[in-house]
């Protein structure tokens, strides 16, 4: 069963078909490049028109940056003119690395590079060349990347470029003769200023140093961005940040910029917290970055409820559920229900102050007491949401599709849609396993059904929002089509 499939009752061919791809997107956790591929070209192939306004709206709107190299190499090597000058523009939008590894895909998995790919490229390194702090900021942290772009696609680097990434002699206004400098430093004092005047990053700063004085942590950290601060928690943590109380007062400082920072993603701050073990105050403060971050990408208008599978063997299931719990409360403007289930239904409520949304750790202390054990009844919570007149338009799922026990959903999600006049959508999270004749059940009664396979990343979850906060899928369709091509600013000007 491929992951995000959607049947409903009688679709146009079109529209069902751009569904299934668009599905398709949403519902692929974060994964290896290579692993991704395969969608990217499929979509291409069998339709180029939808798959080159998903690309624009994902730029837009997703969060996994694989996807959106993915969605250059793809483009660039396409039979279209029009695709190819699409992806010339979106190229520009892409980090050092991301260009690079767009460039070995076309290589390696793809099979060519177009001379459009490489007028890109270059046009890319000139712009950076032409800025010189651009340029020096992009050098210090991805060097082998610029070089490699150079000397992969023959392109003459300028002057500056040939200095600090070939001749390894950057000139003395360069940010990379002043890290050279820090490696000479012989006060804590003397390599706090350079850090902090030439803004070098943690991780090259702290590969020139012998020592890291809590000095030299404060330069660092004053000179890290939000989202630097969030990425390298683990590192500094280690190296004793989050215990001496002026370094951990501005790692809180940057944490709360970060609430607020457009550059900052949702899924970098959800890694450092299960990446590293930190004190409840600062998972707190990162829980909160996170909340702000997906609040600011997406809305949930429609009233949702969430059914959690605490049957047997369903202790995962529990886990995934606080997250999204989490994460859907943060962003819904809606009525939000949450009900766990094995034979009975209960449901789970948190409560906050007036005015305040419930946080992980709200949804945490709600959950303490939901354990995995019993047998299966995914319509009984339906069927306690019909008794209470409780509506919503869509229904996310957690299980592993095994149901055992009456009612079975989709009987509950008739008498449902007979009594409450609505025919809620399902959303179903796969954990642990899924069964075909559930997922058939829902579909021969009209259901529409999404499927999405969690592969044990609690980092991909937010991907979950996105099937949430549409009207529809066909709706969403829709407003993707909407997205014009763009067109290269010089032929634009040329009047081509």
């Amino acid at each position: 069963m491929p992951d995000g499939d959607v049947m409903t009752q009688n679709p146009p061919v079109e529209l069902d078909v751009r569904v299934a791809i668009l599905n398709s997107f949403l519902t692929t956790p974060h994964r290896k490049i290579e692993e991704l591929a395969p969608l990217h070209a499929s979509a291409l192939a069998n339709d180029p028109l939808f798959y080159s306004r998903l690309a624009l709206w994902y730029f837009a709107k997703g969060e996994v940056r694989d996807h959106k190299l993915l969605f250059v190499a793809h483009l660039a090597t396409s039979e279209y003119p029009e695709f190819r000058e699409a992806a010339w523009v979106l190229l520009q939008k892409l980090a050092p690395y991301e260009v690079s590894r767009a460039l070995d895909h076309t290589k390696k998995v793809i099979g060519k590079t177009p001379r459009s790919f490489k007028g890109a490229v270059a046009h890319y390194l000139q712009t950076r060349e032409n800025n010189p702090r651009q340029f020096d900021g992009a050098a210090m942290r991805a060097r082998n990347d610029l070089k490699h772009l150079y000397a992969s696609l023959r392109i003459k680097p300028g002057p500056r470029a040939q200095a600090i990434l070939f001749d390894e002699q950057p000139p003395t206004d360069s940010p990379l003769y002043s890290l050279k400098q820090l490696a000479k430093a012989d006060s804590a004092e003397e390599q706090a200023r350079i850090i902090i005047e030439h803004k070098i990053p943690y991780t090259t700063a702290v590969g020139a140093l012998k020592n890291v004085t809590p000095v030299v942590l404060v330069a660092l950290i004053e000179a890290m961005s939000p989202q630097e601060v969030i990425n390298n928690m683990a590192a500094l943590k280690k190296r004793g940040a989050l215990d001496n109380p002026e370094v951990k007062a501005l790692v809180d400082q940057k944490l709360e910029a970060a609430k607020t920072d457009k550059r900052v993603s949702t899924l970098k701050a959800k890694k450092a917290m299960t990446a590293t073990m930190l004190d409840a105050e600062t998972e707190k403060v990162l829980t909160e970055v996170m909340d702000q971050r997906v609040a600011s990408k997406v809305e949930i208008k429609r009233p949702t409820a969430l059914f959690v599978d605490k049957s047997s063997s369903m202790s995962q299931s529990i886990e995934v559920s606080k997250q999204l719990a989490g994460l859907i409360s943060a962003v819904t403007t809606a009525d939000f229900y949450v009900y766990a289930f094995d034979s009975a239904a209960f449901e789970i409520t948190v409560k906050v102050p007036e005015g305040k949304r419930p946080m992980l750790s709200d949804w945490e202390k709600s959950f303490q007491f939901i354990k995995a054990n019993g047998s299966t009844s995914i319509g009984v919570a339906l069927a306690q949401m019909t008794r209470k007149r409780q509506y919503v338009e869509q229904i996310l799922i957690v299980t592993d599709e095994g149901e055992n026990s009456s009612p079975l959903l989709a009987d509950a999600w008739i008498a449902y849609r007979e009594a409450m006049k609505a025919a809620p959508s399902v959303v179903v999270v796969q954990v642990g396993g899924y069964y075909d004749r559930f997922a058939q059940g829902l579909m021969d009664r009209g259901v529409e059904l999404t499927r999405y396979r969690f592969d044990g990343d609690y980092y991909s979850l937010p991907n979950v929002l996105e099937l949430l906060a549409q009207p529809s899928r066909a709706e969403l369709v829709e407003v993707i089509m909407g997205y014009e091509l763009p067109r290269r600013p010089d032929r634009v000007l040329q009047g081509v």
